[in-house]
């Protein structure tokens, strides 16, 4: 009795253990590469025009916040949040450095992601 009691108690904390674990690593998003076209600052917001693949967006943020970065021209790696993650009440996103490889290097802003 005591021994399936012990084997019990030990599955548990394990299971306590290890879930979390294993729901994090599912929900990482995947970087997508992306091409900013342009920026600009308008009132104080930074707008950067988006092309990822043939589907084009904006990509916004406020001029004072930190993690606001007015990136330039070029190509980059984007992550979309899961739903309520991020700063802004919009689709948020983070962009990274591109690397050598195809994992995101160091992150340059958080944005929300709006559709044209």
């Amino acid at each position: 009795m005591r021994r399936t009691m012990f084997l019990f108690v030990v599955t548990f904390l394990l299971l306590l253990v290890f879930t979390p674990i294993a729901l994090s690593a599912q929900d990482q998003p995947e970087a997508q590469k992306i091409t900013v076209k342009s920026k600009e600052i308008v009132s104080g917001v930074v707008i950067l025009s988006v092309q990822e693949g043939k589907n084009s967006f904006e990509l916004q943020c406020n001029r004072d916040m930190m993690g606001c970065t007015a990136l330039d021209p070029g190509e980059y790696l984007m992550v979309r949040l899961p739903k309520n993650r991020g700063m802004y009440d919009c689709a948020n996103a983070e962009v990274y450095k591109k690397s050598a490889n195809s994992e995101p290097g160091a992150r340059l802003g958080q944005y929300c992601l709006v559709s044209k």
